[in-house]
């Protein structure tokens, strides 16, 4: 089998686990993907590969960039502290091991709810701040894996192309 193929089925690979990185935050999926972009372009070294890692590696890193963004803009706007927050981290975690899958996500909004519950003393309060974080977390998550989406999409192109002209 042909290294050129072997290198681009790995990066495919590669791909679609950092897709499933932002969905499940287990793994940095938009740096995966940059990582990968620029790996396969490395190997490959061709100009369409070389132009598919800059676009896609742009693409991922602004769904990166907009994900923390719009998150960290949610949450101070409700004047959520680093206190909730590393309580929440923490519950997450616990969660992970507790219950397979979901149990990060379940965790996390039991520990945002539990943190924010202490600090306001006040559980409605807390549920409302609680959920506008999940809710901008959420949204930060699809906008971060339409952009590791795009950028693989422009991956593919780049690869047909290398392909095609090769």
């Amino acid at each position: 089998m042909d290294t050129q193929i072997l290198f681009s089925l790995l990066a495919a690979a590669l791909l679609i686990i950092s897709a499933l990185g932002t969905i499940f935050p287990v793994l940095p999926g938009s740096l995966l993907t940059i990582g990968t972009l620029i790996g396969w372009a490395a190997l490959i070294g061709t100009t369409p590969a070389w132009w598919a890692a800059g676009i896609g590696g742009v693409l991922a890193l602004l769904g990166f960039s907009a994900s923390a963004v719009l998150t960290g803009k949610k949450l101070k706007e409700h004047n959520i502290p680093r206190g909730s927050i590393l309580i929440a981290l923490l519950a997450a975690i616990i969660g992970a091991f507790v219950i397979p899958v979901v149990g990060l996500f379940i965790g996390f909004a039991i520990g945002l709810f539990a943190g924010e519950s202490v600090r306001r003393r006040d559980a409605h309060g807390a549920l409302g701040s609680s959920w506008a974080a999940l809710k901008a977390m959420g949204v930060g998550i699809l906008v971060e894996f339409g952009c590791v989406a795009l950028a693989s999409s422009v991956w593919v192109i780049g690869m047909i192309t290398h392909f095609a002209t090769r």
